[in-house]
């Protein structure tokens, strides 16, 4: 895995139908690792994003505003172990991560979080609120050449202060690579089983499905799609 942390990269993601995910796994199961650990490679996770009292970092992702920011911190369940990650897109469609361990409470800062995000951001930690919470499943791949990494999210969670969803029978699938010209061949089975790259982010959609009072007109037929995805009959907002 120190191989291929990918901290600045590009990221090709895919969404679809959890029933779909089985024919893709079975077409690449000889090229790819799976990561384990305590013979377990189904990882939850928990995820706590922050935002401006205004909602910056989500207004600037739906107005497509290039070169902007997500700040969450993320526990692996299973080690416990936590990170104050910074997301930066930049105007070249690559994402640059930085992070660092945290042991703080998940909605607040310690001092040295405070000087991270001050550093790394355009914003203030004072700034900054809960905003969402997500938990997930995941399941990682490494192709065999360490020149990718893979991952499978699946029982998706969203949570708020109003509002709980659950978008179970979803798969977000997130190709991440140094953006050279390896030919992927988790993306090859994909367009196999026609299933098309599309833009996705867990920050937005959940945000958008769980506070009523955001703009939120550029995600609306992205909202509607994931409803015919995931074969609810129920409106998500």
């Amino acid at each position: 895995m120190d191989k291929v942390k990918l901290m600045n990269r590009t990221d090709h993601k895919y969404w679809f139908s959890l029933t779909e995910l089985s024919a893709v796994l079975e077409s690449i199961n000889k090229q790819y690792y799976i990561l384990q650990i305590d013979g377990k490679d189904h990882m939850p996770y928990s995820t706590t994003y922050f935002d401006t009292i205004k909602d910056e970092m989500f207004i600037a992702h739906h107005n497509g505003k290039l070169n902007r920011y997500k700040i969450r911190k993320r526990k692996y369940l299973i080690s416990g172990i936590g990170f104050l990650e910074i997301k930066f897109k930049n105007n070249k469609g690559r994402t640059i991560k930085k992070r660092i361990r945290t042991d703080g409470p998940s909605d607040q800062f310690t001092e040295k979080e405070i000087q991270f995000i001050q550093t790394n951001t355009p914003y203030s930690a004072e700034e900054l609120q809960l905003s969402l919470l997500n938990n997930f499943t995941r399941l990682t791949l490494v192709n065999k050449n360490f020149k990718e990494r893979c991952t499978i999210d699946i029982d998706l969670k969203y949570k708020n202060e109003n509002k709980d969803v659950n978008l179970g029978n979803l798969v977000i699938v997130e190709v991440k690579s140094e953006g050279n010209s390896n030919i992927s061949a988790l993306e090859l089975a994909l367009r196999d089983n026609r299933l098309k790259a599309a833009g996705f982010s867990k920050y937005c959609v959940g945000r958008t499905i769980t506070d009523s009072g955001l703009k939120r007109n550029e995600f609306k037929r992205k909202i509607r799609r994931i409803e015919k995805v995931i074969n609810t009959k129920d409106k998500l907002y």
